[in-house]
């Protein structure tokens, strides 16, 4: 983006963050639990760890930023923990019990929480921190899933598992690791592929042209505001400067603004 590594890039609305990060919780009970394609116990303990990982998640990254960040706890923190959280349990899920899902998003959330450093220091701009938590987070859930696939979770549906290394089954952790490798690669020859033909197409292009960085995509794009605000500066009539408006040197009395000798329209901001 335009400004990037000059500008301070935040988040412009904390309520729809929290917002977005319930309905993902929501949204996670169903296609975690619902992988079991029954109702049953696997899928009861399914859903039950996607619940204690994202939790544990959300708690352990906000701890760790609040020492990182001044001693202030963070609704923004607490919701990309549990996001890393879901994501890390996501492997496993099925195959790992209540207590292992504690150590699935406790590891999340520090790893992914000083993931999000790494495109500062490589310069890559991501808006989303998708790589730091959906990438990373991935990556750390499939791998623990080599080391806390139980038996004895599989066998709830009376499904018959080798299991990962609680269970003695060494080699478990090589196949999660080739399979996280296998998934990166794919993701990243065929995402550069896509992004590289992007810009062949006629009327699409990978990046918006500078103008529209600077006014925003919603007018850029989509031709409308995601917020209009209009600000009225403060007027002052006959010998009342605006100097002494700031100072208070003006009776305010029943919501009229006056002043001896002169009146001043009373300063007003109006958001929609």
């Amino acid at each position: 983006r335009k400004g990037y590594g000059q500008e301070k890039f935040e988040p412009h609305n904390y309520l729809n963050i929290i917002l977005g990060t319930a309905l993902l919780w929501f949204g996670w009970f169903g296609f975690n639990g619902g992988s079991a394609v029954a109702s049953n116990g696997r899928a009861g303990m399914a859903a039950a760890v996607t619940h204690i990982a994202a939790c544990m998640g959300g708690l352990t990254w906000s701890v760790v930023a609040y020492f990182r960040n001044g001693y202030k706890f963070s609704s923004f923190h607490f919701c990309s923990g549990a996001v890393a959280g879901l994501v890390a349990i996501t492997p496993g899920s099925g195959f790992v019990s209540p207590w292992a899902a504690l150590v699935f998003g406790a590891v999340a959330g520090v790893a992914c929480h000083f993931a999000v450093d790494l495109k500062e220091k490589l310069r890559f701009d991501d808006a989303l921190d998708v790589f730091a938590v959906h990438g990373i987070g991935g990556i750390v859930g499939n791998l623990l899933t080599g080391i806390f696939a139980s038996k004895s979770v599989a066998a709830l549906n009376g499904a018959d598992i080798a299991g990962g290394w609680i269970d003695h089954h060494w080699k478990q952790f090589g196949y999660q690791l080739a399979g996280s490798c296998a998934g990166a690669g794919w993701s990243f020859v065929v995402t550069a592929i896509i992004m590289f033909a992007f810009n062949f197409i006629p009327g699409l292009r990978l990046r918006i042209h500078e103008e529209g960085e600077i006014s925003g995509t919603d007018i850029a794009e989509m031709g409308e505001h995601g917020y209009k605000f209009a600000t009225i500066e403060p007027t002052a009539r006959d010998d009342v400067s605006l100097a002494a408006l700031e100072q208070g040197q003006i009776n305010l009395s029943s919501g009229n603004t006056t002043a001896t000798h002169a009146s001043v329209e009373k300063p007003a901001v109006v958001g929609a």
